[in-house]
């Protein structure tokens, strides 16, 4: 069940108008992910118009078509450690589980000829054909079984085998669910069940029939087949995720070890060096800091994954920012106010403990980000300088010492975020709730962001939030697919779709941020951009990544003013993003109510 059928809201349909000319094939390897958390991305997909291809596996789960018969799953998969899902497509009872690749393919199929409605049955041949090609270039001859569903070895000698199962739902001329093919699948879970309601033949799989072959080199030779067969116009848009990712794959900085060595020295007293950022000798204004390897003092592990997502080298340590980078310090009355109220209210602003560059402009205005639930966060993103330390109990009073505050200084606009909190049953959402309602209590006419974290891909986590009803639901994702496991090894791309995918299911505007230059190339974050419209997100903001210690990432380049202008033209005037705040110095909460207003005025 998705979390829009569960608050009886209808699902939202995406602010994309329509397919651009000459749309790809969207194909995306996403990696293992739940099935409810899938099924919910593929709804807010299935809501729009582009064409996609979702590939990615399953932690062990059955599933129950719309004619599935009970008497058909043999035991309780809960006994066995695998979950159960009622699925809205056609079919009986079907196992995904690890070492299985599943493709949804989720597009436009075309009408019967001469018009009408969607040919199903041209559209199921398709998909079947996309697996018996990919199987024949593997070596295996596949083919169809008159009047059963999937693709099957020996379909006319006296053991037929099935090898993939199909299983489809067409609505509106959209289709969504797909295939499962069984590549190195542990071939006892289909033990428990009747696998697809076929009580006389049996199930294999590559691994069974001597086939010798990764998921990597499976998903290539599906992709490939679903360009000739699927795709509008041949044309394919590939991204993955890392294809290898380890629960223990942190860096020094995520282990708590610490935050290494800050990048820079301590500032020049001298009036030339108290304008900038940048640490500047006060004698030659050139930085304070010898030449340096860009990979010093990062962790051999994180090294590692970068390496596998293709990147290396990057931006010395002592390589200078380019102008349009250097932020002037100006600390007038509105700034020192704010941060006298958060001192003797005991808050925590995320403009200070993420080290934001536009602290001095945000709290001049009068606005500022306040970090909900302490300041230590349970996970340690490559980027990221909050503290990785083990976590204090949460504080029960700091939601309505934040609304003093926020009524204090008459903010117009709030934004609220979070750190993560995992080691809570909730991720810390009753809290973000709470503070919601006390802001709302004291300064009615506030708006109010929440900047929140996935909660673990929780739905009842995430309901408790969108009850609370903020004005803008923003979740980041900080980087493109290939980064992920670099940039945020505790996280995930797909989970990052869902959480907004869900948010905006419920009815709400909905926000996401990128941070460049951390190895990304410029078409990998426009197709970031692609997938962010896809879901209906209404804001999207984009900003250069600064490092802020020697166990962080390196940077990898500074991207230009001129690309980020590019960015925000392609996001607003081709992808029909709402709004995209994009610059060097754009993060995540930077002129979010204006953002917020630009949306609401469309």
């Amino acid at each position: 069940m998705t979390l829009a059928e569960t608050t009886s809201r209808p699902l939202a349909t995406n602010r994309h108008r329509g397919p651009l000319p000459g749309t790809p094939l969207r194909a995306r390897w996403l990696g293992r992910v739940p099935y409810a958390e899938a099924l919910d991305l593929q709804q807010q997909l299935f809501a729009g118009t582009d064409d996609h291809l979702l590939l990615l596996e399953h932690p062990p789960v059955y599933t129950m078509g719309v004619r599935a018969k009970a008497q058909h799953l043999l035991i309780d998969p809960t006994d066995i450690g695998a979950e159960l899902h009622q699925a809205n497509r056609g079919g009986d009872v079907t196992f995904h589980g690890p070492g299985q690749l599943v493709g949804y393919p989720i597009m436009n199929v075309p009408g019967r000829r001469g018009g009408g409605m969607a040919d199903t049955v041209s559209y199921v041949t398709s998909v079947e054909q996309v697996v018996i090609n990919t199987l024949a270039d593997l070596g295996l001859e596949a083919t169809r079984l008159h009047k059963e569903p999937g693709v099957w070895l020996d379909a006319d000698a006296d053991n037929p085998r099935k090898i993939a199962a199909i299983g489809v739902r067409l609505s509106r001329g959209r289709s969504m669910h797909g295939f499962a093919l069984n590549v190195n699948v542990d071939m006892d879970w289909f033990k428990h069940m009747v696998p697809c309601g076929i009580t006389d033949k049996g199930v294999t799989s590559l691994q069974q029939e001597g086939i010798d072959a990764s998921m990597e080199e499976v998903a290539d030779l599906v992709v490939k087949h679903a360009a000739d067969l699927l795709s509008r116009d041949g044309s394919i848009d590939r991204q993955d995720v890392a294809w290898r990712h380890s629960s223990l794959d942190l860096s020094a900085f995520s282990r708590g070890e610490g935050p290494g060595e800050a990048i820079k020295p301590e500032r020049s007293l001298s009036p030339a060096a108290s304008g900038s950022v940048a640490a500047q000798d006060p004698t030659t204004g050139k930085d304070q800091m010898a030449k340096q390897d860009p990979a010093a003092g990062v962790p051999v592990r994180l090294r590692g994954r970068l390496a596998d997502a293709g990147v290396s080298g990057g931006l010395d340590l002592s390589s200078r920012k380019p102008e349009w980078m250097r932020v002037k310090l100006k600390t007038d009355a509105s700034y020192r106010r704010l941060q006298k109220t958060s001192r003797e209210l005991n808050l925590t602003t995320v403009c200070e403990e993420a080290g934001c560059p536009n602290i001095f402009e945000c709290w001049n205005e009068g606005t500022a980000t306040f970090m909900l639930l302490g300041e230590r966060c349970t996970r340690a993103c490559g980027f990221c300088l909050v503290d990785t330390n083990k976590p204090g109990a949460v504080d029960l009073e700091e939601p309505q010492r934040i609304a003093d505050a926020v009524l204090e200084l008459g903010l117009d606009f709030v934004v609220l975020t979070m750190v993560a909190r995992d080691d809570l049953d909730d991720g810390g959402a009753q809290i973000v709730a709470d503070t919601i309602a006390a802001i709302r209590d004291s300064s009615p006419d506030s708006g109010i962001e929440v900047l929140i974290s996935d909660l673990r891909g929780n739905t009842d986590s995430l309901r408790v939030v969108l009850e609370a009803k903020p004005d803008v639901l923003n979740h980041n994702t900080e980087t493109v697919p290939r980064l992920q496991r670099a940039v945020r090894p505790s996280a995930s791309y797909a989970r990052s779709l869902t959480v907004l995918s869900r948010s905006k299911q419920a009815g709400m505007t909905t926000k996401s941020g990128l941070i460049v230059g951390m190895g990304e190339r410029f078409d990998e974050v426009v197709a970031t951009m692609t997938d962010l419209a896809a879901i209906g997100v209404d804001i999207v903001t984009i900003g250069q990544y600064l490092r802020p210690t020697t166990h962080h990432l390196p940077v990898a380049r500074w991207w230009t003013p001129e690309e980020f202008a590019e960015l925000k033209q392609i996001g607003e005037g081709e992808l029909g993003l709402g709004h995209v705040e994009s610059s060097p110095l754009t993060r995540s909460s930077h002129h979010a109510g204006q953002a917020a207003a630009a949306v609401r005025s469309e």
